[in-house]
C-alpha cells in the first residue's frame, strides 16, 4: 500500500532548512566519515570519467577545429569568426556534456552507498524511517544499481533535450534551468525512495506532487553544476550534504519527522 501524501502546505510548513541538515551532519561523526568517502570516490571517478569522456569527444571531432579557415579576402572574415564562434559554443557545450556523462557514471556507480548514507541519516532522525523498508542485502544492492542506471539514462534525455530547447531564445535558457532543477531533485529523491524500493514512476510522481519542495532541493545543485571546472569537485563535496537534506525532508514530507537525540 502506498503512503499517503499529505498537502503540499502541510509540508512546507515543516520544512528542514539547509543549514539544519548541516548542523545535523556535524552531529554525527560515523555519518560525517562516511560521507567524506563518498566525496573521495565520487569526485575520482567524476574528475577521471570527464577526462575520458572529454578525450573521446575530441576524437570523434578530429582535426575540424585545428585549422582555422584561410582569409584572403575582406569577406573571409565573417566566415572565420562564424569558425571562432561555433569552436568555443562546442568546446563549452562538449565540456559540459563530458562533466554531466561522467557524473551520471559516478551517480550510478555510487547509488548503493549514498543509499545507505540515506538510510543511516534517516534512522537518526526519525525512529518510524524504518517502517515499511526493504531489507538491506545484496539484492536490494543491485536493485539500488538498477534504479541508479534509470535515473542516469533519464539524465542523458534530459540532457539531449535540453540541448534542442536551448537553441529557443530566453524561453529556452528557462525551460533548461527548470528541466535541472527538478531532475537534479529527482537525483537526490532517489536516495531516501530507494529504502522504500520505489518504482521510478513514483519518484516521479512524488515529485510531481510536491514540486515546490523538490524545486527548492534542486535549485542548490543545478546551480553548482553549470559552473564551469569548479561543478566537478563542489557537486562532490556537495553531494552528501545534499543527500541527508533531501532525506530529512523526504521524511518530513512523508510524516515521519520525530528526531532521535544524538547519542
Amino acid at each position: 500500500m502506498h503512503t499517503a501524501m499529505p498537502h503540499p502546505s502541510s509540508a512546507a510548513s515543516s520544512w528542514v532548512p539547509l543549514r539544519t541538515s548541516l548542523t545535523f551532519l556535524f552531529r554525527h561523526p560515523r555519518l560525517l566519515l562516511w560521507s567524506l568517502a563518498l566525496v573521495v570516490l565520487t569526485g575520482a571517478l567524476t574528475w577521471s570519467g570527464t577526462l575520458v569522456s572529454v578525450d573521446l569527444i575530441d576524437r570523434f571531432t578530429g582535426t575540424f577545429f585545428s585549422t582555422p579557415p584561410v582569409v584572403e579576402r575582406f569577406w573571409h572574415w565573417p566566415l572565420l569568426w562564424g569558425w571562432t564562434a561555433l569552436q568555443w559554443v562546442f568546446l563549452v557545450l562538449s565540456r559540459v556534456v563530458a562533466f554531466y556523462l561522467a557524473f551520471l557514471a559516478a551517480y550510478c556507480l555510487t547509488t548503493p552507498g549514498y543509499v545507505f548514507l540515506s538510510t543511516w541519516a534517516g534512522n537518526r532522525y526519525s525512529p518510524k524511517a524504518g517502517d515499511g523498508e526493504a531489507a538491506f542485502n545484496l539484492g536490494g544492492i543491485l536493485i539500488d544499481l538498477r534504479e541508479g542506471v534509470k535515473i542516469g539514462a533519464l539524465g542523458l534525455l534530459v540532457t539531449m533535450v535540453a540541448l534542442l530547447v536551448n537553441f529557443i531564445p530566453i524561453i529556452g535558457q528557462a525551460a533548461v534551468f527548470g528541466l535541472y532543477v527538478f531532475y537534479s531533485a529527482l537525483m537526490f529523491v532517489d536516495f531516501p525512495a530507494s529504502r522504500y524500493r520505489w518504482s521510478l514512476g513514483r519518484k516521479l510522481r512524488w515529485v510531481d506532487a510536491h514540486r515546490y519542495q523538490c524545486f527548492r532541493l534542486g535549485l542548490l545543485p543545478a546551480v553548482v553544476s553549470m559552473i564551469p571546472l569548479l561543478n566537478v569537485f563542489l557537486m562532490a563535496l556537495l553531494l552528501p550534504l545534499l543527500t541527508i537534506h533531501t532525506t530529512l525532508n523526504f521524511l518530513t514530507i512523508e510524516g515521519k519527522h520525530e528526531i532521535v537525540p544524538a547519542p
